[in-house]
């Protein structure tokens, strides 16, 4: 017979007080799985790198400060970070036809390839983290979630 006083597995805190330290959990446990993933894969890329690379994915021939400006990074850390990827071979740029001092960025084939792993390797971590979830609940999950966000937004 369960008690009506069973503090052993509540914490007595309101539950709205735990939502945000375990959405930092899950994005931390994400990140650490997407981190191996980029250390330990064949290309050893960073962080960083791999947001550079997702970010000319989806942006072909963007230049360096399209870059800064989504990303909200420092210029001159982007500027290494793309040196690094071009001398891998993973972007190339050709500069801007109105403006030649500008390089318009793109992935490479080598860059697509490693893009195009990276992205399995997300999909099946994002399969994982929802296993178990039917459509229905990652759809009310997916809106909860959402509406945290706006509420967060809001703030700004």
């Amino acid at each position: 017979m369960r008690e009506t006083n069973d503090n052993v597995n509540h914490s007595g805190k309101a539950p709205e007080d735990g939502v945000l330290d375990l959405i930092h959990s899950v994005m931390h446990q994400y990140r650490s799985q997407q981190y191996q993933v980029l250390r330990d894969g064949p290309h050893d890329l960073t962080h960083m790198e791999s947001k550079v690379l997702r970010y000319f994915q989806y942006h072909p021939a963007a230049t360096q400060s399209d870059c800064a400006r989504h990303s909200g990074r420092d210029k001159a850390q982007l500027a290494r970070l793309i040196a690094t990827l071009r001398a891998r071979g993973f972007l190339d740029g050709v500069a801007d036809a109105a403006d030649r001092r500008n390089m318009r960025l793109s992935l490479t084939a080598a860059g697509q390839a490693v893009q195009g792993l990276l992205q399995q390797q997300a999909e099946r971590l994002n399969a994982t983290a929802v296993r178990g979830l039917s459509a229905t609940e990652q759809g009310q999950l997916l809106e909860l979630l959402r509406r945290v966000r706006g509420n967060l937004e809001v703030q700004d």
